[in-house]
């Protein structure tokens, strides 16, 4: 069996791609945790530069569509993990991912790139979604070239923070009865998010170039009802009634879900296409072939559950599904436009002069968002969810990675997180369907007053319309702002002025 090593080659360098989403931003930091030299590739370096591993790495800035860019990101490279995705980019998402990785297989091949390590789907089903045949055929475009590709294929990943997994947990806690389509008893074969971390960083360190194809699951094969079952027991909730109707079609399912769950009908659908198909590994495609299980065996999925169950609950989330950036509308420009590629600006400002201190200010501003709310109006900023997710967008329910903390490129509600300058400055960038660009920015600026030390918070919605269309929405829109924003920014405040009221009082003890 070529066996994985047990440290990693002395020079031996690593791609890792989609380090902004939810598997690669967790391989990133299990790599650097085994001493690997690790490079990302990612679109735009700003959208990592909040992750605790940042100055850990080389960074690479690759658009996968753009040759020449992947292959200098690829020189130099011993083994690559092919971790990109599309299928919330519209129903041409299969082909616009086998191009990706055509472009990237041609790109390893001329670097001189030894191994490519590729994460799909099980495909063992005759009936097969456009989503599973897609990451099939992806696998088959890497392997084009003449570079060695280990395709590893893996069902629902059990881990807090991944799409299948939100998606299930928020059905069966709020949903005690469910009248569901007849894929709730397909079977499964879920693994553990720590369990695929331990295949892929091995895939790291074999010791000779491998090709094939192989299946990774956990212990257990289970229905996706009973796995529900196991959501609401290990939650202390009641048995759940799942009511099986032949009339929810995979569309009808994904807007349902995209209702009742945060991940958006965009994201849906292609998830619960996937479920018609029933997604267990083949024993002649174990992965045990190649790769040995952990030392302590493969997580009992019961387990699992417990685990991202409990790292939710303890906001220690590590990565999440959101992550990875929403694609905008198609009247939306992307956000790394530079300025003058807008047209108008349109803006609405406020300010207060305050004695406040910075800390608290700080602290009100950055925990924005999320359980917290909006600070006032929150009937009207859930009404603009409804309204986002009815149109398919993502709407207010992904909320926060963590209550109290934002790092750049996290998603908050239907903002993210584009800029922060701790204790200064907080930009907001929004993945809302609109007709145009928008910002939300809060800014805290020491000042003085008649010989006084105070503070001055700004807060800035900006706006750049796309055409006609986009300037009659800010008209139309701006009666709430009158409603919203100022007593926004008096309500964060009034938080932080609690906060230094609290302060002192403990002081005063």
């Amino acid at each position: 069996m070529n066996s994985p090593l047990n440290n990693p080659i002395p020079g031996r360098k690593i791609l890792v791609t989609g380090a902004s989403g939810y598997v690669g931003g967790r391989l990133v930091r299990h790599l650097l945790s085994q001493e690997f030299a690790v490079r990302v590739m990612v679109r735009d370096k700003n959208k990592i530069s909040g992750q605790p591993w940042l100055n850990h790495v080389e960074i690479s800035q690759a658009n996968a569509n753009d040759f020449e860019a992947v292959k200098s990101s690829l020189t130099g490279i011993h083994t690559a993990f092919y971790l990109l995705h599309s299928i919330n980019l519209g129903s041409n998402f299969d082909e616009i991912e086998a191009e990706m990785a055509r472009n990237f297989a041609r790109a390893a091949e001329e670097a001189g790139v030894s191994q490519i390590v590729y994460l799909g789907g099980i495909a063992n089903d005759k009936q097969i979604s456009q989503h599973l045949l897609s990451r099939a055929n992806t696998g088959l475009q890497l392997a084009s070239g003449s570079v060695p590709v280990i395709e590893m294929r893996a069902g629902i990943i059990i881990g807090s923070g991944s799409a299948s997994f939100e998606m299930l947990r928020h059905l069966t806690h709020r949903l005690p009865i469910m009248t569901t389509p007849k894929w709730v008893s397909n079977l499964t074969q879920p693994i553990a998010i720590r369990d695929v971390l331990w295949y892929l960083s091995s895939a790291a360190a074999l010791d000779k170039p491998v090709s094939g194809i192989f299946d990774i699951g956990g212990p257990a094969v289970l229905s996706y009802a009973d796995m529900m079952q196991m959501f609401a027991k290990i939650s202390g909730l009641r048995r759940r009634w799942i009511i099986k109707v032949p009339v929810l079609t995979p569309a009808l399912s994904s807007l349902w879900i995209g209702f009742v769950t945060p991940v958006p009908t965009a994201l849906a659908r292609p998830l619960v296409q996937s479920l018609i198909s029933e997604v267990v590994a083949d024993p002649a495609k174990s992965i045990t072939a190649l790769i040995s299980p952990p030392p302590e065996g493969l997580v009992q999925i019961d387990r699992a559950i417990e685990l991202a169950l409990s790292r939710t609950s303890q906001n220690q989330v590590e990565s999440r599904w959101s992550d990875a950036t929403q694609p905008t509308a198609p009247w939306q420009k992307a956000q790394s436009d530079p300025a003058w590629a807008g047209e108008a600006i349109l803006r609405d400002h406020r300010e207060r002069i305050v004695e406040t201190s910075r800390e608290n200010l700080w602290k009100s501003v950055e925990q924005i968002g999320g359980d917290h709310g909006w600070y006032g109006a929150d009937f009207l900023w859930w009404a603009r969810g409804v309204i986002d997710r009815a149109f398919g967008g993502v709407g207010l329910r992904r909320g926060r990675r963590h209550p109290d903390t934002l790092r750049v490129g996290d998603s908050l509600d239907f903002w993210r997180v584009e800029n922060l300058e701790e204790g200064v400055s907080l930009k907001l960038y929004a993945e809302m369907i609109l007709p145009g660009k928008a910002w939300l920015e809060f800014k805290i600026e020491e000042v003085v007053v008649d010989g006084r030390k105070m503070r001055k918070i700004s807060q800035d919605a900006t706006f750049s319309p796309r055409g006609l269309g986009g300037q009659l929405y800010w008209f139309a829109v701006s009666p709430f702002h009158v409603l919203i924003f100022p007593r926004m920014l008096l309500n964060l405040v009034r938080s932080a002025n609690r906060k230094d009221y609290a302060e002192s009082q403990l002081k005063g003890r």
